[in-house]
């Protein structure tokens, strides 16, 4: 087991917990604040998942999971962690990490197109 797949897991359940406290806690607040805490709780799922299986798509190559996993990691703390503190405090100034975190994410998903190539092999 990786560390990727160790922190993947650990954040996707997370996510799981944060959603049923969206679907339910956080009835009676601002429509947009539960909009920008739902985005986070979905963002961090998603790219829980991809962490999970970055060793799996980089194979060999750990280099190249190490760079994505540690994007992906930092985009989840960032850009889901400023949105999900924007939605529960109902403050916009905590989401100023956001955008960080969104290239972040963008960063990760690079690293899997360009470091892990080659290594997919054809059917």
């Amino acid at each position: 087991m990786t560390w990727q797949q160790v922190v993947g897991g650990i954040s996707g359940a997370l996510s799981v917990g944060l959603g049923a406290y969206g679907a339910h806690g956080m009835m009676g607040r601002a429509e947009n604040f539960k909009t920008s805490f739902e985005t986070g709780v979905r963002y961090q799922m998603v790219h829980s998942a991809l962490l999970v299986a970055t060793p799996a798509i980089c194979g060999s190559n750990t280099r190249a999971a190490n760079i994505a996993g540690l994007c992906f990691t930092t985009g989840i703390l960032l850009f889901s962690g400023s949105c999900c503190a924007v939605g529960l405090f109902e403050d916009r100034s905590y989401g100023k990490l956001a955008p960080y975190g969104g290239f972040s994410f963008i960063g990760g998903w690079l690293a899997l197109a360009l470091l892990s190539r080659g290594k997919v092999k054809p059917h």
